[in-house]
Protein backbone atom coordinates (compact mmCIF):
# COMPACT_ATOMS: atom_id res chain seq x y z
CA UNK A 1 0.00 0.00 0.00
CA UNK A 2 1.67 3.37 -1.24
CA UNK A 3 1.59 6.52 1.87
CA UNK A 4 1.91 9.48 0.86
CA UNK A 5 5.64 9.40 -0.21
CA UNK A 6 4.16 7.50 -2.86
CA UNK A 7 6.54 4.83 -0.98
CA UNK A 8 4.92 0.97 -1.06
CA UNK A 9 5.59 -1.98 1.77
CA UNK A 10 8.37 -3.98 0.45
CA UNK A 11 7.52 -6.62 3.10
CA UNK A 12 5.46 -9.37 1.11
CA UNK A 13 3.97 -12.77 2.08
CA UNK A 14 6.68 -13.80 -0.19
CA UNK A 15 9.70 -12.25 1.55
CA UNK A 16 11.99 -14.05 3.96
CA UNK A 17 12.68 -13.48 7.22
CA UNK A 18 15.60 -14.59 9.18
CA UNK A 19 16.79 -13.64 12.85
CA UNK A 20 19.78 -14.33 15.18
CA UNK A 21 17.84 -15.55 17.76
CA UNK A 22 14.29 -15.88 19.45
CA UNK A 23 13.41 -15.58 23.55
CA UNK A 24 10.52 -18.20 22.93
CA UNK A 25 8.45 -19.57 20.02
CA UNK A 26 5.67 -16.97 21.20
CA UNK A 27 8.15 -14.18 20.11
CA UNK A 28 9.11 -15.22 16.94
CA UNK A 29 10.21 -13.77 13.93
CA UNK A 30 6.50 -14.05 12.50
CA UNK A 31 5.48 -11.10 14.22
CA UNK A 32 7.81 -8.93 12.76
CA UNK A 33 5.65 -8.91 9.93
CA UNK A 34 2.13 -10.04 10.66
CA UNK A 35 0.95 -6.46 10.99
CA UNK A 36 -0.50 -7.10 14.52
CA UNK A 37 0.86 -4.27 16.91
CA UNK A 38 0.33 -7.02 19.94
CA UNK A 39 2.75 -9.29 18.58
CA UNK A 40 6.43 -8.70 18.63
CA UNK A 41 9.85 -10.57 18.34
CA UNK A 42 12.74 -10.81 21.34
CA UNK A 43 15.81 -12.02 20.75
CA UNK A 44 17.64 -13.64 23.86
CA UNK A 45 20.75 -11.78 25.57
CA UNK A 46 24.10 -10.94 23.65
CA UNK A 47 24.88 -8.51 20.94
CA UNK A 48 25.01 -8.38 17.91
CA UNK A 49 21.52 -9.26 17.22
CA UNK A 50 20.66 -9.29 13.29
CA UNK A 51 17.09 -9.78 11.01
CA UNK A 52 17.93 -10.62 7.75
CA UNK A 53 14.99 -10.25 4.65
CA UNK A 54 15.13 -11.64 1.65
CA UNK A 55 12.46 -9.99 -1.23
CA UNK A 56 11.58 -12.20 -4.42
CA UNK A 57 11.97 -9.44 -6.55
CA UNK A 58 14.80 -6.58 -6.87
CA UNK A 59 14.02 -3.57 -4.61
CA UNK A 60 15.25 -0.44 -3.64
CA UNK A 61 14.47 0.52 -0.13
CA UNK A 62 13.72 4.17 0.65
CA UNK A 63 12.44 3.74 4.52
CA UNK A 64 12.68 1.48 8.12
CA UNK A 65 10.48 2.01 10.30
CA UNK A 66 10.87 0.08 14.06
CA UNK A 67 8.54 -0.10 16.55
CA UNK A 68 11.18 -1.10 19.68
CA UNK A 69 9.96 -1.79 23.72
CA UNK A 70 11.09 0.61 25.51
CA UNK A 71 14.10 -0.40 27.62
CA UNK A 72 14.89 -3.07 24.85
CA UNK A 73 15.54 -1.21 21.59
CA UNK A 74 18.57 -1.47 18.97
CA UNK A 75 20.38 1.84 19.65
CA UNK A 76 22.61 1.70 17.03
CA UNK A 77 21.96 -0.51 13.83
CA UNK A 78 24.02 -1.07 10.52
CA UNK A 79 21.63 -1.14 7.68
CA UNK A 80 23.37 -3.80 5.49
CA UNK A 81 22.76 -4.76 1.50
CA UNK A 82 23.18 -7.20 -0.85
CA UNK A 83 22.47 -7.04 -4.20
CA UNK A 84 22.38 -11.48 -4.75
CA UNK A 85 20.07 -13.31 -2.20
CA UNK A 86 22.41 -16.35 -3.47
CA UNK A 87 25.61 -16.47 -1.26
CA UNK A 88 24.88 -12.83 -0.32
CA UNK A 89 27.97 -10.39 -0.18
CA UNK A 90 26.85 -7.81 2.50
CA UNK A 91 27.58 -4.00 2.36
CA UNK A 92 27.63 -1.52 5.19
CA UNK A 93 25.02 1.18 3.53
CA UNK A 94 24.43 3.47 6.57
CA UNK A 95 23.92 3.60 10.20
CA UNK A 96 20.73 4.19 12.43
CA UNK A 97 19.91 4.94 15.89
CA UNK A 98 16.55 4.62 17.76
CA UNK A 99 15.80 6.29 20.72
CA UNK A 100 14.65 4.12 23.46
CA UNK A 101 10.93 4.32 22.91
CA UNK A 102 7.80 2.96 22.43
CA UNK A 103 6.83 5.04 19.58
CA UNK A 104 7.03 4.41 15.51
CA UNK A 105 10.14 5.65 14.16
CA UNK A 106 10.92 6.43 10.78
CA UNK A 107 14.03 6.31 9.00
CA UNK A 108 14.61 7.51 5.42
CA UNK A 109 17.31 6.11 4.01
CA UNK A 110 19.92 7.85 1.37
CA UNK A 111 19.39 7.11 -2.40
CA UNK A 112 21.82 3.39 -3.08
CA UNK A 113 22.74 2.96 -6.19
CA UNK A 114 23.83 -0.91 -6.52
CA UNK A 115 26.25 -2.24 -8.61
CA UNK A 116 24.20 -2.43 -12.42
CA UNK A 117 21.33 -0.40 -10.51
CA UNK A 118 18.88 -2.73 -10.67
CA UNK A 119 18.09 -2.84 -6.84
CA UNK A 120 18.96 -4.75 -3.91
CA UNK A 121 17.73 -8.52 -2.74
CA UNK A 122 18.82 -8.59 1.10
CA UNK A 123 19.15 -6.15 3.75
CA UNK A 124 20.27 -7.14 7.18
CA UNK A 125 19.64 -4.59 10.56
CA UNK A 126 22.38 -5.59 12.82
CA UNK A 127 21.71 -4.44 16.23
CA UNK A 128 24.92 -3.24 17.70
CA UNK A 129 23.76 -1.90 20.75
CA UNK A 130 20.96 -2.17 22.73
CA UNK A 131 19.43 -0.42 26.10
CA UNK A 132 19.01 -3.45 27.51
CA UNK A 133 21.93 -4.29 30.06
CA UNK A 134 21.74 -7.80 28.32
CA UNK A 135 21.58 -7.06 24.97
CA UNK A 136 17.99 -8.31 24.56
CA UNK A 137 15.98 -6.19 21.32
CA UNK A 138 12.12 -6.19 21.35
CA UNK A 139 10.37 -5.23 18.12
CA UNK A 140 7.05 -4.87 17.26
CA UNK A 141 6.68 -3.46 14.14
CA UNK A 142 9.25 -3.87 11.12
CA UNK A 143 8.80 -2.10 7.80
CA UNK A 144 10.69 -1.50 4.81
CA UNK A 145 9.69 0.93 2.54
CA UNK A 146 10.31 2.19 -1.07
CA UNK A 147 9.84 0.81 -4.14
CA UNK A 148 9.35 -2.99 -5.87
CA UNK A 149 11.43 -1.41 -8.95
CA UNK A 150 14.01 0.76 -9.04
Amino acid sequence: MAGTSGYQSLITSDTKVKVSSILDKSVGKKNLTDGNPETCWTSQQGLPQFIQLVFAEPVCPRRIVLTFQGGFAGTQCAVEVAVSSEEPVWTTWTHIHPEDVNRRQVFELQELEPEGGSGIRCIKLVLEKSSDFFGRITIYELGVQGFSVC
